[in-house]
């Protein structure tokens, strides 16, 4: 029983299932810090612990156990977050969510809205994590069902269009602002012109900016919002009581001047950049959504010799299926009867379809080609492989840090100090500035709050960002976001994925020797692989192009080994040499030869024969791209590891890496296996990139640090991918690694001028020089080299588009 202000948990575990398990769990538990006393029930499979109530404690204690080698039963999920407006908001919600009880890890991922959550069902569940949230201003998606996900889907389009009308209108409306404020203040009713324009800009367009600032506020934290609302805020309430008051100053000898401009354009800019924001981060979600989309919502089962359609949800373990030329296979599966050969790319990576007999297995989202067969169900739902890479994908993307919004941080620290400056300024001003101390004084408060504007420190980064993705996309580089070019310098380590990214990805005929090279052979030959289903027949129609094929007569594959078919009479085959073996067909040792020698290169090598001979041997292979070996040097000579990742066999790997130059490779590696080898080197201390092209690369590419797609490659991990290359050249590496050596350079300076600016400004801004010269800043010139450091650091980013890659 807890003593007071003690509480209790229970633990359920999973594989302790001997006394000796249960000791050495205890032992485990004694060596947690926060843990005042526990035990393990070991016949109700759970461990109960004593806390004071410290929320490290439960991860600790998880942690402990699972080192043992033992488990703890946690449920994993990624739901999406809603209402984060910045990198501030995604670190508060983590912190709150890990305070519940129950929760072992949290991670807020700011970049794609969604939380990464591990819990105990037992103590917690998400309904409280959605609570907790709601109480510090946002929110939580738990409906996990295909109706929750389009609501979300609906939620996400409306908030995009609710920003592009908003972002519209506020610039709309603040040119005219703005070109009054700096050239037509003689106009007739000027002030009160640029009041009804700025009006809607700041009040309406800008509102969210104040209800987020007041939310930070509640919770004693400060983000860019605050700093918004507050320079935007003071500078309209200033402008409108000059506007309604004008005497006030001239009473005092001053000029009532009005700063609705600088409001108007600050809600503009500002706006823009959330635009711009969120477009970017509007394509998280669909490399899952198409992952999802490779498994097809209806398929066709065997019921009493009858083929019934069903959604695929009521397909059960043990369901007889069919699946006809051409379409996706819905669950996993064992082969029944039929034959086909199946693309499993999805899977295996590799290009050539694999072909399908009684016994062999299918996997969901695979693609069927030219035949039909009968599978079993052995998986489906959520157990399938498709459904687990979609998990993993899920939650490497999860794991990942937010997209770093230094500005953010810093402003957590800047806007107080910014405040504590500016009240200081009229307070100093108060009791220092003698009959005029308070004009001087407020007006002192204004200029600090007008020079702080967050223009220049908002425009740092994002500038520099679409400066290097313009300059990236002229070069066939295509980069989602600004975590990915800031970390792409510091990669130590590249994976490449061999099929597809080394090579072209596709077979295709690289030799063809004839023993006798005569028209009639080449027709026959041509004849029989226009018959044939097989994938590597298509490799030598097209080699063959221009030749006419003759008529061929009784047709037959045979599983395993090739086909053959009656040309005018006479017997051919087409196959592998156990074909040639089994029917005694005599090879010529020149061939013989030639064979081992393609062999050794990794190619496959297919014979064509009549009744007695060998009539010609053909190469086939996965031929490597021209600019691979270059790229992969100058990769080296940057100092940078560079690793070949293949699931084909260990003999086509040490081929092809020997070719490259590469050292180092990874043969017969599933999906699973890459992503697994991305977390080591990660352990290592490495910054892993990854390089791929295929379906089966996706978790490793979410896994890594810096993710890189092929753009001829698949769709899937385009999408997971942070850069893709557009052209199949890998020459395009060394290049991406430059530009964002050239992009984080560029920013880093727009941070320090930006900073520098407000070093300088604010001090001035507070009246610092009036004592020694008599100079005073008005919040007009403030409003001015405002916009003079914001054109300097868009100027900068600009000079990217000069840089040579």
């Amino acid at each position: 029983m807890a003593t007071e202000n003690h509480i209790l948990i229970n633990l359920p575990l999973a594989g302790v299932d001997s006394e000796h398990c249960a000791i050495i769990v205890d032992k485990g538990l004694a060596r947690v810090p926060g843990i005042t006393a526990h035990r393990v029930e070991l016949n109700n499979h759970r461990a109960v612990i004593e806390t004071t109530g410290d929320s490290a404690v439960l991860p600790g204690a998880v942690k402990a156990i699972r080192d043992l080698g033992c488990d703890v039963e946690t449920i994993k999920k990624t739901l999406p977050v809603l209402n984060m407006s910045c990198a501030s908001c995604a670190v508060s919600a983590q912190t709150v969510l890990e305070n519940e009880p129950g929760v072992v890890s949290a991670a807020v991922n700011y970049a794609n809205a969604s939380l990464l959550v591990e819990y105990i069902p037992t103590l917690t569940d998400t309904g409280k994590f959605k609570t907790a949230l709601q109480g510090i201003g946002y929110d939580l998606v738990v409906d996990e069902t295909e109706t929750g996900k389009d609501q979300l889907e609906e939620l996400q389009q409306e908030h995009a269009r609710k920003l592009r009308i908003k972002t519209v209108a506020a610039i709309a409306l603040t040119i005219p602002t703005v070109f009054i404020g700096m050239f037509a203040m003689n106009l007739p009713y000027a002030n009160y012109i640029m009041w009804i324009l700025s009006t809607p800009v700041v009040l309406i367009f800008g509102r969210q900016f104040f209800m987020n600032a007041w939310k930070q506020a509640k919770h004693r934290s400060a983000n860019m919002d605050t700093l918004v609302a507050l320079s935007t805020g003071v500078a309209y309430l200033f402008s409108v009581f000059n506007t309604l008051f004008p005497g006030y100053w001239h009473t005092k000898g001053l000029h009532a001047h009005v700063y609705f401009e600088a409001a108007a354009g600050v809600i503009a800019f500002i706006l823009l950049g959330k635009l711009l924001e969120e477009t970017a981060k509007g394509h998280t979600s669909s490399a899952i959504k198409k992952l999802m989309g490779l498994q097809p919502k209806f398929v066709t089962r065997i019921q009493d010799g009858a083929h019934v359609e069903a959604r695929i949800n009521e397909v059960r373990v043990g369901d007889l299926l069919l699946v006809k030329p051409g379409e996706k296979i819905a669950v996993d599966g064992v082969v029944d009867s039929g034959q086909s050969f199946v693309d499993e790319s999805l899977v295996s990576g590799e290009p050539i379809p694999v072909e399908k007999i009684a016994g062999k297995e299918v996997f969901a989202g695979t693609i069927n080609q030219k035949g039909s067969f009968q599978f079993k169900a052995s998986r489906v739902g959520g157990e399938t492989l498709l459904a687990q890479i979609i998990k993993m994908v899920e939650q490497a993307q999860g794991t990942k840090a937010p997209v770093q919004r230094l500005v953010d941080k810093i402003a957590g620290i800047f806007v107080p100090i910014v405040i504590a400056i500016s009240i200081l300024s009229l307070l100093a001003w108060l009791v220092l500035g003698g009959e005029n101390g308070f004009t001087h004084g407020l007006l002192a408060l204004v200029t600090v709050l007008v020079i702080a504007c967050p223009c220049a420190l908002g425009l740092a980064t994002p500038t520099a960002i679409m400066a290097g993705v313009g300059k990236g996309a002229e070069n066939g580089i295509l980069v989602k976001d600004a975590a990915s070019l800031e970390r792409l310098r510091e990669i130590n380590v590249i994976l490449l994925d061999k099929t597809g990214t080394i090579t072209e990805g596709k077979p295709v005929v690289t030799n063809l020797q004839w023993l006798n090279d005569d028209d009639s052979s080449k027709s026959a030959l041509v004849a029989i692989e226009k018959h044939s289903e097989h994938p590597l027949a298509e490799a030598v129609i097209n080699y063959l192009k221009g030749v006419d094929a003759v008529t061929a007569h009784g047709f037959e594959s045979i599983t395993g080994a090739g086909a053959k078919a009656m040309i005018d009479g006479q017997v051919f085959y087409v196959g592998n040499a156990a074909l040639l073996k089994e029917h005694r067909i005599s090879i010529d040792p020149g061939l013989e030869k030639l064979r081992a020698e393609w062999q050794e290169e990794a190619k496959t090598v297919v014979w064509f024969a009549d009744d007695k001979t060998a009539l010609a041997a053909i190469a086939i292979a996965d031929t490597i791209k021209a600019s691979s070996k270059e790229a992969v040097a100058k990769l080296r000579d940057a100092g940078i590891e560079v690793y070949m990742l293949t699931g084909d066999q260990e003999q086509t790997a040490r081929a092809i890496s020997k070719q490259v130059g590469i050292t180092t490779y990874k043969a017969g590696i599933s999906p699973a296996g890459k992503a697994e080898f991305v977390k080591e080197l990660q352990q290592q201390g490495k910054v892993v990139a990854m390089v791929g092209d295929g379906i089966n690369d996706s978790n490793a590419l979410a896994q890594a640090d810096v993710s890189i797609a092929m753009g001829s490659g698949s769709d899937i991990a385009m999408d997971v991918a942070t850069i893709t290359l557009i052209s199949p050249d890998l020459v395009k590496l060394p290049q991406a690694i430059r530009l964002s050596g050239f992009t984080v350079s560029a920013i880093r300076q727009n941070l320090f001028w930006a900073f520098i600016y407000n070093a300088i400004g604010i001090p001035i801004a507070a009246g610092i020089l009036y004592p020694f010269t008599g100079f005073l800043l008005n919040p007009m010139m403030a409003g001015a080299a405002m916009a003079l450091s914001s054109v300097s650091v868009v100027m900068n980013s600009l000079r990217l588009k000069s840089m040579r890659l």
